[in-house]
């Protein structure tokens, strides 16, 4: 009898153990998210599944051409998945749909010309502790040239993969 109670009690600690890693790897390791809307075509499709780093930005910070998530800073309810163009003390620009970071164009060949924008905006400096983003589907994303700029607290982490649908499978 006692070899039985010994295997439950060893199991249930197992299992509590388990329980305690999971929370602790979805709460500051890594979270899964769904993609909702076109904004990130072509590079991400509606529904698709991610894989999201939250530790990435708490080790360093986002880079220029780093997809992330984040929290819309309109309604931090809500969360995104855009692409940052420009990190803090650049000077951004969009002339024709073309963006400018510092005045060297950004490379987006992942930005397909019917999903290019025509529009101008800026140019602007960014403050400190913000961030630029914009969708791969320029004209069809709302991002930093409607809402304005990010703040770094607001980015939850770098979209390190997309899992689903499988045949799609990537590496971020």
């Amino acid at each position: 009898m006692d070899v039985w109670r010994d295997e439950f009690v060893a199991w249930v600690k197992t299992l509590a153990s388990a329980a305690v890693y999971a929370t602790l790897i979805v709460t500051f390791g890594f979270q899964v998210a769904r993609v909702e809307g076109q904004s990130m075509a072509p590079t991400l499709a509606d529904q698709d599944r991610l894989i999201v780093n939250k530790l990435a930005y708490r080790l360093a910070d986002p880079q220029r051409g780093d997809i992330v998530m984040l929290y819309y800073p309109l309604n931090p309810d809500k969360s995104f998945v855009k692409r940052v163009i420009a990190e803090e003390g650049d000077t951004v620009r969009v002339v024709d749909g073309r963006v400018y970071v510092n005045d060297v164009p950004v490379p987006d060949n992942q930005v397909p010309p019917e999903y290019r924008s025509h529009d101008d905006w800026g140019p602007q400096v960014i403050p400190e502790g913000y961030y630029f983003v914009m969708g791969d589907h320029r004209n069809n994303s709302s991002d930093s040239r409607h809402w304005g700029f990010v703040p770094k607290k607001y980015i939850i982490g770098k979209v390190q993969l997309r899992w689903w649908p499988v045949p799609n499978a990537t590496i971020f």
